[in-house]
């Protein structure tokens, strides 16, 4: 089974994301005035945010949202998965460029093409950050009735509610299965799975951040989490492989709807068993992504059965 990669340059992001180079705090705080109640000097005199609040970094989220992709709109509540915007974004050019090379080399746009996102959460990003960069449609589900909420109320405010719909899993076990209408069909899937097997890993994890940044001072109260998370979003039973593995396991139900599946992959060695995996199951084709941002680097996987799986194959 051929695993085509396209790696990242050294800590760069993908040339068509948004968010190179250092953040412009002035056309941000143009945009969200809010914002600069938040802002801080980093130890190098150049202007952050702290990220160790969580409040500033949802602020700093709704300013970058509204700034650079017209998001005029867009909270979650206290507690719920505050993401990385940039990271995001790579993920969805990553998928974009995935299906360019499908299509003759020409990125497909517009709302004939279709996305499923599992486990949009309470944030709704690769919905919103997909509509406007690429015009495509949104199916965006989720398990966390207050999470669909929240993320029906940012599509409302928005006035996107033409290019994304939101369902509720209802199989709070499951992934694909029971969850699409029989007639129903995708272009690609994408996931940010809980990677964490307990909350006490995932807190541990977030300690284990701030000591290698150097920010964790014994007098000073840390959240237990640096960018929030229920259970659902950060953490499962068996962790990221467990949730990747049964992912695998039911795509194999909706292999005729879904033209590519996808999901991130945060720990490396989990690549190697998902692609195993995979290949008992019949995938036939594979494509890892890599991607990068500063010394962050992580990668997404995805796969599909068939040439001619679902209207991916009329690219």
């Amino acid at each position: 089974m051929p695993r085509p990669s396209h790696p990242a340059e050294k800590g760069q992001l993908h040339p068509r994301n948004r968010h190179q180079g250092r953040y412009d705090f002035p056309a941000l705080i143009a945009a969200s005035p809010e914002l600069a109640d938040h802002v801080i000097l980093n130890p190098y005199g150049k202007q952050s945010i702290d990220f160790a609040n969580p409040q500033a970094v949802r602020v700093f989220n709704r300013a970058l949202l509204k700034q650079l992709y017209g998001i005029a709109h867009w909270d979650i509540p206290e507690g719920y998965l505050c993401p990385p915007v940039p990271g995001r974004a790579d993920y969805l050019h990553g998928l974009a460029d995935l299906l360019a090379h499908h299509n003759g080399g020409t990125i497909p746009r517009g709302a004939g093409v279709r996305a499923l996102d599992i486990g949009t959460g309470a944030n709704c990003i690769y919905p919103l950050i997909g509509v406007k960069e690429y015009g495509w449609r949104f199916l965006a589900t989720d398990i966390d009735d207050t999470a669909l909420a929240c993320a029906r109320t940012i599509v409302s405010a928005n006035d996107l509610g033409n290019a994304i719909e939101l369902r509720q899993q209802q199989e709070r076990q499951h992934i694909f299965h029971g969850l699409l209408g029989s007639d129903e069909h995708f272009d690609i899937s994408l996931c940010n799975p809980p990677f964490h097997a307990s909350q006490a890993e995932a807190s541990s994890g977030s300690r284990r951040k701030w000591k290698n940044l150097g920010r964790l001072d014994p007098q000073r109260k840390l959240p237990a989490l640096n960018f929030g998370g229920q259970s659902n979003e950060l953490w499962c039973e068996g962790g990221e492989i467990a949730f990747i593995s049964r992912m695998a396991d039911e795509s194999v139900e909706v292999a005729g709807q879904v033209g590519w599946f996808s999901t991130l992959v945060s720990k490396a060695g989990n690549v190697e068993l998902l692609r195993k995996r995979l290949s008992k199951l019949g995938a036939r084709h594979l494509h890892i992504g890599e991607m990068a941002q500063g010394q962050k680097r992580s990668r997404f996987v995805a796969w599909r059965f068939s040439a001619a799986s679902g209207p991916a194959a009329k690219a």
